[in-house]
């Protein structure tokens, strides 16, 4: 097949693409059939099911009798017709109630986690190890005649290993970017399931429901067989299945179709499965997607703020900040005593060396710590709200509306199974509670915004459409929704080539200035520095070592590891020269050296940096640096000043 011809079929709808696939289309139309046979089984049955025609008793297949009989002489067609009605009814209870069950269990499981998560991983146990077919007869026996509340039974039973597969699946996807940039929006959690999560692991959930409905199918169908539920005079599938089995040595062919509607059932349910799963994963995956027939209009008047002014001039204030995470054996600390401020309209940069402990940093002021981190010490203020003591649907009304996060990767921070428009109409919903036309026409705005060409047509494309740069800007688009006071970008120029790096940069000092917010830039990028920031903060092995303006960093660097990184910087290398390197690497947290902690790599060390941990001290009038080697004259210099 041509590309030409995939593009096409890729644009086409989802029922379109699912005709493409005949062993799903055969599946569809043979439970269509089925259905269709048990809704108009009294009408369309030839015979009564209980109308015996002694005369033709296991005749096989005649003109009178298209199915043949059974050893009573009743129409086995007949049968099969009015016997699907109470089998189908089973099975679809069973279904209903497993899929009820495991879903809402595995994903609270995997994406709440905690005690929720033990709790449910346990009850999942107890389930497994629970005998069904004795519980099933233990209830039948109690309640000979009833069908629909033993076969909702197993649905609960059965449910707990779907429990699992969703859980797995859903701490899978819990750990992409696009869900920690749906938390940052100031999603709530039931909004970013239903949206982001759910899609995400529908493939898997109709896999293994075409599998269990197929399993439910055989099990009522055997416990029939067995004399239970849907019992003889009755018609039912398994009761056939029983009948055929005891006059086997008489008439081999009244298994055929007793036994043959039962398969090629299973078999339907599986292949139906199977086609849906491609169709919807499709839709997402697919190299090209056809644009949609309306337009979306391009404007919009950007809502005016409503967060009040303050007139303190600190915007973000970090104290003491200590984080830990808790391993197998013992709980180790990534981020020590860490401590820095933030001013209004203020451009921060962080950086430092990758372990060093700026993400975690940045994670930790958000109040989105990996799973095993928590915060052990100090506080995070926002203007005067402290952010450390705000429970977690408090710190979601934050997340979005006064602090927005920009990612390092667009491409995973966007989720692939919607569009760009209409990621970023979810936000503004959020924030605006407006109407769905509304919120298209602001996520084009937005768009527009960030200067990105053509902005209807781009919100119409999925993430994989777009490039690395327009992607970027994508995320910026979404991290200003709610025209927040703070962006926090973790090295948002990383996966992108030279020049595209500039542009992003440019783009966001500049709606950084246009609209007054405070930029803290997380980067190991010395240029990034020096075109995108006022300050600077440097961090080895979860301390901060140096603070200055980026004028004092790059001109008198204080700290032998900032003049370390200074010299190994390629953009400041002549040509023909050796590129410095910093022997040996950042030390691991909880193997952390006693005294200073660059001391094993260090140039400058001498015994006293080895003695005791060393304090940030002045080293100018607006640089600290936590070194020994900082003379006490430029200390006392910097004091009077």
């Amino acid at each position: 097949m041509t590309s030409v011809q995939n593009s096409a079929r890729h644009g086409d709808p989802a029922w379109r693409r699912f005709l493409h696939r005949p062993l799903g289309v055969v599946g569809a139309l043979w439970l269509l059939l089925v259905v269709l046979a048990a809704a108009l089984a009294p009408v369309i049955a030839p015979y009564n099911p209980q109308a015996q025609d002694l005369g033709a008793v296991l005749s096989g297949p005649t003109t009178r009798h298209l199915l043949g009989t059974d050893q009573l002489g009743r129409d086995v067609l007949s049968q099969l017709l009015l016997g699907a009605g109470p089998t189908m009814v089973g099975v679809a209870a069973a279904l209903a109630t497993w899929l009820a069950a495991g879903v809402m269990l595995g994903l609270i499981s995997g994406y709440a986690g905690g005690l929720a998560d033990t709790i449910i991983s346990r009850v999942a146990d107890l389930l497994l190890s629970l005998p069904v077919l004795v519980i099933l007869l233990v209830i039948f026996s109690v309640f000979p005649d009833a069908l629909v509340m033993p076969m909702a039974i197993l649905g609960v039973i059965a449910s707990a290993g779907l429990a699992r597969v969703v859980r797995s699946a859903t701490l899978s996807v819990r750990e992409e970017l696009y869900i920690r940039a749906a938390q940052v929006a100031g999603l709530s959690r039931p909004r970013i399931v239903a949206r982001h999560v759910v899609p995400r692991i529908a493939s898997t959930v109709i896999v293994q429901a075409a599998l269990f409905a197929g399993i439910a199918l055989i099990t009522e169908s055997g416990l029939a067989f067995l004399g239970f539920g849907i019992v003889l005079p009755n018609p039912s599938w398994g009761g056939l299945i029983q009948e055929a089995s005891q006059a086997l040595s008489r008439s081999a062919w009244l298994l055929l179709p007793s036994g043959g509607i039962l398969g090629l059932t299973v078999v339907a349910f599986v292949l139906l499965g199977n086609a849906i799963r491609d169709t919807s994963t499709e839709s997402w995956s697919a190299s090209h997607l056809a644009p949609r027939r309306q337009p979306w209009p391009e404007a919009l008047e950007v809502a005016a703020s409503d967060r009040a002014d303050s007139t303190d001039d600190l915007l973000l204030t970090v104290e003491h900040l200590s984080v830990a995470f808790q391993g197998h054996l013992e709980t180790k600390t990534v981020i020590s005593d860490l401590s820095f401020v933030v001013r209004r309209g203020e451009a921060l940069a962080m950086l430092g060396e990758s372990g060093c402990g700026k993400t975690i940093t940045a994670l930790a002021v958000l109040g989105m710590l990996p799973a095993g981190g928590r915060q052990v010490g100090g506080r995070v203020l926002l203007a005067d709200l402290n952010l450390t003591a705000l429970r977690r649907r408090q710190m979601a009304a934050i997340r979005g509306r006064r602090i927005g996060y920009v990612a390092q990767d667009p491409m995973i921070s966007l989720d692939p199974t919607f569009t760009v428009g209409s990621q970023i109409a979810e936000a503004v919903r959020h924030h605006a509670c407006c109407s769905r036309a509304d919120a298209r026409r602001r996520a084009v705005e937005m768009l527009n915004a960030v200067n990105i060409r053509e902005p209807a047509e781009v919100a119409r494309r999925y993430p994989h459409q777009l490039s690395g740069g327009t992607l970027q800007r994508c995320v910026i688009a979404l991290a200003l929704t709610g025209d927040p006071e703070l962006i926090i970008a973790d090295e948002p120029t990383t996966a992108l080539d030279v020049t595209i790096q500039a542009e992003i940069l440019a783009l966001l000092r500049r709606l950084q200035q246009q609209r007054g917010m405070s930029l803290l830039l997380v980067t190991h990028d010395w240029g990034v520095v020096a075109t995108g920031a006022d300050r600077a903060l440097v961090m080895y092995a979860g301390q901060l070592i140096e603070e200055a303006t980026t004028t004092d960093l790059f001109h008198n660097a204080a700290h032998p590891y900032t003049r370390a990184l200074l010299a190994s910087n390629p953009q400041l290398s002549m040509n023909g020269e050796r590129l410095p390197v910093i022997p040996g690497s950042v030390p691991a947290p909880g193997s952390w050296p006693t005294g200073c902690r660059f001391a094993p790599r260090c140039p400058e060390v001498g015994d006293e940096c080895r003695q005791a941990p060393v304090t940030l001290r002045p080293a100018a009038p607006s640089q600290l640096a936590r070194c020994v080697h900082i003379r006490e004259t430029e200390i006392a210099q910097a004091a009077g000043q």
